[in-house]
């Protein structure tokens, strides 16, 4: 696999990793958990939060976002419909990136306004292990309230997705 397939790849990945920790995260009761259940949904809207600043900033285009979380708790369906778009615009557009389009390097301003400068691989990078680590944390909140949080490792994934590797 080259570099510039690797992404496509990862973006699957994470999409992937989204469905079931959301499906997992439904499955949390609200009434038994109130503030659990709470915390779940923060941590996943900031992932897609991250993921839609990002966004802006490959395609350098503004976006709507002063912090990277939002006042408002979203419903974790409503949630779960916004994830799965930015999760098929990831894919499409790190299917599309030339290895000289990766590379180049894209000058953007944080939420808190400060100045950033990344290439756009290394922002692809940054939604992948961002929203990694806080599917970790999402998962630990289900662990304690009794939900087993679903296995989200790369290996897995590409064994689940495709079989033929497994042999």
């Amino acid at each position: 696999m080259s570099f510039p397939e690797l992404f496509p790849s990862l973006f699957r990945y994470k999409a992937w990793a989204d469905e079931e920790l959301h499906a997992e995260a439904a499955r949390l009761d609200g009434a038994a958990h109130p503030d659990k259940r709470h915390l779940a949904i923060r941590i996943l809207n900031h992932i897609h939060v991250v993921d839609r600043i990002f966004r802006g900033n490959l395609t350098r285009q503004p976006h709507c976002y002063a912090a990277t979380n939002t006042p408002d708790t979203p419903e974790l369906a409503a949630l779960l419909a916004a994830v799965r778009e930015t999760d098929a615009w990831y894919v499409e557009y790190s299917s599309s990136l030339t290895a000289a389009e990766l590379a180049e390097a894209i000058d953007f301003t944080f939420t808190d306004g400060g100045h950033g400068r990344m290439s756009r691989a290394e922002m692809l990078l940054q939604v992948i292990t961002h929203g990694g680590y806080h599917r970790g944390a999402a998962g630990r909140v289900l662990a304690e309230c009794g939900l087993q949080p679903p296995r989200d490792i790369y290996t897995r994934f590409l064994h689940d997705s495709e079989p033929a590797r497994r042999a």
